[in-house]
């Protein structure tokens, strides 16, 4: 985008852990940088482990008053409850509520937004985190590209469910914050990407190819948002995609050998000395979600504004990608979306 560069310090910085690394970007902003947020809820998808654990325990730290959590497994969400009691205390930890939701079950998604817009009268962030990471070509049993039916998909039906308790905390004069976490590998969509059919996001296109195609999505919604949403009406929505560099995770240790059994060696092993721990992983996403100001923007560690590819500059493709959205929602959802998704997100 116009005025925005790329330089080596700011690409080092936005990949690579260590906080001597992190100083070398033009935009800085650490967690302790994180305001004071008393009152105000979130919604956190992921919130149980890796970035979405880092980002969790940086708004508890900062007083949240509520943080919803959706993940897959109980389990890990019992032991991220006790890790924050331990280090932040009893009361914080029980300032978090557990959702069981997997992004690709469209209509519990749909559940669970209907469920925290019933038990809150406010949301004032929502962090749209959990994700699919690199691995083999695979379809739902609604018969979508689990790549793009997770990382996208869900987090466009959740971010619709939820928007009106977003707009009803907007207009009482606050700040909402929407972050999407993409990826530097949003780069590496297949060059001929048209967003143009089922089809098209259904083939495959290897396992880089797959996540890539997925990230430029979250990066084109993210910029559809913003011309659509925030600048028609309604400027204290704010939405930004960001890329939190090269984390220790679950996805890069264990997950990535599911796609490549050998050369997952190098990532989840030689790279790991390399790589940001979940909190570094979680700066940018922590600056959307609490400081930005602005939208539709493209957001590197740690909080670097980017251009992005050419492709997620293009409003052509982003405007042909939520239109496909709108259609493969509504033809596996059929009665599920109950005219909200119309009249509030693909109108």
């Amino acid at each position: 985008m116009q005025g925005l560069t790329t330089s080596p310090e700011n690409t080092i910085a936005e990949n690579f852990g260590g906080d001597a690394v992190s100083k070398l970007g033009s935009v800085q902003f650490k967690l302790n940088d994180t305001p004071d947020l008393s009152g105000k809820v979130a919604v956190v998808t992921g919130g149980s482990e890796g970035i979405g654990f880092g980002v969790v325990y940086t708004l508890l730290k900062h007083n949240i008053a509520k943080a919803y959590i959706l993940s897959v497994s109980q389990e890990v969400v019992d032991g991220a409850k006790e890790a924050i009691a331990k280090e932040l205390g009893q009361d914080k930890a029980d300032r978090t509520v557990w959702m069981q939701a997997d992004l690709s079950d469209w209509p519990r998604v749909k559940e669970v937004a209907e469920t925290v817009r019933r038990d809150s009268d406010r949301l004032d962030i929502l962090v749209n985190n959990a994700g699919r990471g690199i691995m083999t070509h695979q379809l739902t049993e609604y018969g979508v590209d689990r790549h793009m039916a997770v990382n996208l998909f869900g987090h466009v039906i959740l971010t619709s469910y939820l928007l009106p308790l977003m707009k009803k905390t907007a207009a009482q004069g606050s700040t909402v914050r929407i972050s999407n976490q993409a990826s530097n590998l949003h780069h590496g969509a297949p060059s001929d990407t048209k967003f143009a059919s089922l089809d098209e996001i259904n083939s495959d296109a290897g396992p880089n190819g797959q996540y890539g195609r997925s990230k430029l999505a979250v990066v084109l919604y993210t910029r559809w948002f913003d011309r659509n949403v925030t600048r028609s009406g309604h400027p204290n929505i704010v939405m930004n995609a960001t890329h939190p560099g090269f984390v220790s995770s679950k996805q890069s240790r264990t997950d990535i050998f599911e796609a490549f059994p050998l050369g997952g060696f190098a990532m989840s092993y030689l790279v790991e000395p390399f790589k940001k721990d979940q909190f570094e992983g979680a700066v940018p996403t922590v600056f959307a979600a609490t400081v930005a100001d602005k939208g539709g923007q493209y957001l590197c560690a740690p909080a670097i504004p980017e251009p992005g590819s050419e492709l997620s500059q293009s409003e052509e493709l982003g405007d042909r990608l939520m239109g496909l959205t709108g259609s493969v929602i509504k033809e596996k959802m059929r009665g599920e979306h109950a005219g909200l998704f119309d009249d509030i997100a693909l109108r």
